[in-house]
Order: structure tokens, then sequence, then C-alpha cells
């Protein structure tokens, strides 16, 4: 795994060396690129992957799971959660943000990096944890494009991760459904520039949005 990225198990497909990757993202209007997608030694989705299954593929070796907020909650509160085909398909998990300690996480909790722990775990599949330190280097890269403290989107942290594990000299990760949009707490324009220059460099090909 990459070096960002703290595991809780061991064995799953190595992001850093495989062949190829796919980071999918979940923007509307990625098009019918399931073939493609599924041809990658790896496919790293995001959440409730929107078009798993159909238009962008049927595989998964990594899944993200935002661990903070009130989306983890309403997951941990589906007793189904752990049914749903793109859970039950992932090979691996990445939790985008550092566990809290007890008392920074109250009165109203925000992190439930310890419930989604206790839930996935008897999956027997490998957890990872991207550390605080890897969300300050994300800071760092994005602050030059907005005009307060940037608070980077999981898409940005979890792609940021897998660049910085692979070597410079393996072929382009494959990124689908970027549409730098959603949440305005997020700081879009900074990291579609992030993008871009991973682009110019080689580290990445962004596959435009259709439609």
């Amino acid at each position: 795994m990459p070096s960002d990225i703290v595991s809780s198990c061991p064995g799953e497909p190595d992001l850093a060396t495989a062949a190829s990757l796919a980071i999918v993202g979940n923007a509307p209007g990625i098009g019918d690129v399931g073939p493609a997608i599924d041809e990658a030694a790896c496919v790293v989705r995001f959440n409730n992957a929107p078009g798993f299954g159909t238009d962008t593929g049927r595989r998964v070796t990594h899944l993200a799971l935002v661990n903070r907020g009130g989306q983890m909650r309403e997951w941990l509160e589906d007793r189904h959660f752990l049914m749903r085909p793109v859970i039950r398909a992932a090979g691996a998990f990445i939790l985008p943000f550092p566990i809290l300690p007890a008392e920074h996480n109250v009165p109203e909790p925000i992190c439930w990096t310890r419930e989604i722990l206790a839930r996935l775990r008897p999956l027997g599949r490998p957890i990872h944890i991207l550390p605080e330190a890897l969300h300050e280097r994300a800071r760092g890269l994005l602050a030059d494009g907005t005009s307060r403290e940037p608070n980077p989107s999981t898409g940005f942290l979890v792609t940021l991760a897998l660049l910085r594990g692979r070597t410079d000299r393996g072929p382009a990760a494959e990124a689908y459904g970027f549409g730098f949009e959603g949440w305005p707490g997020h700081p879009w324009a900074a990291e579609r520039a992030w993008f871009s220059a991973a682009e110019a460099a080689g580290r990445l090909r962004l596959h435009p949005l259709q439609g």
C-alpha cells in the first residue's frame, strides 16, 4: 500500500505497484466506461459508488468510505449496510479521516471511525486509514488556491495518497468521474488545478465527463 495509508490488515492488491489503477469519482455524466475501468489491476471507488455494476463497471478492489459526518451516521443506522453490492464486492476499504480522540468528538459526534471499524472488521478485509500527515500535506498543496484554510475533499485526499505511493516510472492513474463541484466547503478550483498539474506531469489521466 502507499506509505500515506495506514493499514490495519495486510494482503490486498498493492496500489503502489499495480500495473494499472482506475480512480472512479461519483460525478454524473461519467459515460459508459465500465469495460475500461474493469480492465485496471486496481479499481478505487467512493462512498455509494453510483454506476457501480452498470455504466462504471463491476469491479472494486478498494472502496473509500467517508468516516466523518452525517453520511457515515446514516450508513451505521442501516442494518442492511453490509449487504450493499459495492460493500460486498470491495476487496479492501479506505477511511479518509484519522480517528478523533474521544474528548474531541463531543458534544455532537462527527467521527464514526471506531463504529465503522467495528462493523467492517468481521468481514476480514483490509482497512486503511489516511493519517493526519497526509491531510496537512493536502492543505499545503491547496493553500495557494484558496482564501482560507482549505478543506480537501475525500476524492482529493485519496487520490493524493495513491499518487504519492506510486512510482514515477509507473503508468498514469486513470481518473474518471471527477467534476470538481458539490459541497461548497471544498476548494474545487484548487483541486482541479492540482489534478491538471498531475496530468501535465504524467501522473494521472483525467477523463472528461460526458454530457
